[in-house]
């Protein structure tokens, strides 16, 4: 693998002697929506460096305005399909509140295994297919393929579970149909979920492969002093519910999330910013999950963590993508556990009348923290929705990385600078819209 890498890489080697500073990158793959990013060099010194997100805004806390209360984790589904099992989990968690319900029990436990399925094929499709590349020195998955078939063919099989797993669960694996208010539309059996748990023995097997072959790649010195803030709970590796914690002292009650973060806007996105209120960037994500929740991660993560050579806490934006790797890891094996201790409910649902009230919803995405915030009236018709996905969470920390990144590399030739600052941004997996890929990266040296 090693050999692989330093093949792949020394194609990209370039002529140091070359004199122009600018550079421009129009199509960037292996990112979902449309942004860009600009970055001014002058006299040796960074200027400026904005990560721009010019995708039209979709408007969907305007279009919740007047809905049902049980129309939200259908319609936020559908804001994306690598992640709709994230808005369905924020949703119910918030109208639930808001209504003055709290599920438990089966309900519960089978929230977290669907919410499992979607870490797995997103973390899988995000390490092997859009992230992976830039270690080994590929275009795309598809020239992977080509040396390395067998890899991609496992990654492949490997996030088919994961599908495969949201669809039992949900009806079908992008935009589930079967999750409600207060539960589900309908429930699988004891001997449908014991039917796939041989398929989670393969998928463990295989997420430590993974961890092992992310464990071999090559790093670049980098680490910064981030303020991870994710859902912690004192019981288990967040997904679902929690307070909101971060390595600096937040620790607030979800309901608390607006007086403790701002959303703000500013010319060169589309998407809202968002900072920790008068202190400002912040970090949502596996990182973010990893450092501050080690303790509760399986007795075979914190092994394999060890062997990959990682301390309980990870402060190297790149290798995020081992971190993803025991993530996919932790999800196999608590849906084993899941699987294994499941006892079908009487009802696949608890019905939740409508009362005036706000909820509040907070979970783990794959990328990291969303909250959803609802406001309904006596019949239940949403007043007011406020939807804060990781992405625009992560806006200042990413420019920052970049600016820090290009201050410590500056020295570089423009090429290798230029697919080290996109690979950069992808150490975030940033969902822009969930729809289109390119990204526009321009380095303006003076």
């Amino acid at each position: 693998m090693k050999e692989q890498q330093r093949k792949h890489k020394a194609k990209r080697k370039t002529d140091t002697t070359i004199k122009s500073r600018r550079l421009k990158v129009d199509y960037l793959a292996r990112v979902e929506g449309e942004g860009a990013l600009y970055v001014k060099i002058k006299d040796n010194e960074v200027k400026d460096v904005q990560f721009k997100i010019f995708e039209p805004p979709r408007f969907y806390e305007a279009f919740l305005q007047g809905r049902s209360y049980l129309e939200p984790p259908d319609i936020t589904a559908r804001i994306c399909g690598i992640c709709p099992v994230a808005y369905q989990m924020s949703s119910v968690n918030a109208i639930e509140m808001a209504c003055g319900v709290e599920i438990g029990g089966p309900i519960r436990e089978l929230r977290r295994l669907i919410y499992c399925g979607e870490w797995i094929e997103s973390h899988v499709l995000h390490a092997y297919m859009l992230h992976a590349p830039d270690f080994l020195g590929y275009e795309s998955a598809l020239h992977i393929a080509k040396d390395l078939p067998e890899v991609v063919k496992k990654a492949l099989e490997l996030k088919k579970i994961g599908n495969e797993l949201v669809t039992l669960l949900g009806g079908r694996e992008i935009h589930p149909i079967s999750v409600r208010i207060g539960g589900f539309y309908r429930v699988p059996t004891k001997k449908e979920l014991k039917k796939f748990r041989d398929r989670l023995e393969w998928a463990r097997e295989a997420s430590i492969e993974t961890v092992k072959l992310f464990a071999t790649f090559d790093f670049p010195d980098f680490e910064q002093d981030y303020e991870y803030v994710s859902v912690c709970h004192p019981d288990e590796y967040p997904l679902n519910q929690g307070r909101i914690k971060s390595n600096k002292g937040i620790d607030i009650d979800i309901s608390d999330f607006n007086a403790t973060f701002q959303e703000y806007h500013v010319e060169r996105s589309n998407a809202l910013q968002v900072k920790v209120r008068r202190r400002g960037a912040y970090h949502v994500g596996p990182l973010a999950r990893y450092s501050l929740n080690y303790d509760l991660l399986t007795p075979t993560c914190k092994e394999m963590a060890k062997e990959a050579g990682l301390d309980k806490t990870c402060f190297n934006p790149f290798k995020s993508l081992i971190v993803r790797g025991i993530e996919t890891l932790y999800a196999v094996e608590e849906a084993m556990r899941i699987i294994d201790d499941y006892e079908m409910p009487d009802k696949p649902f608890v019905d939740v009348a409508p009362r005036a009230g706000t909820g509040h919803g907070a979970t783990e995405a794959p990328r990291g923290l969303l909250y959803h915030q609802y406001s309904i009236d006596d019949n239940g018709n949403i007043l007011k929705a406020q939807l804060v996905p990781p992405t625009a969470q992560n806006q200042l920390v990413i420019e920052q990385d970049l600016y820090h990144y290009v201050e410590k590399y500056m020295d570089l030739p423009d090429d290798k600078l230029k697919w080290q600052l996109e690979q950069s941004i992808r150490n975030y997996d940033p969902c822009i819209s969930c729809s289109t890929h390119f990204l526009k990266l321009t380095v303006d040296r003076e």
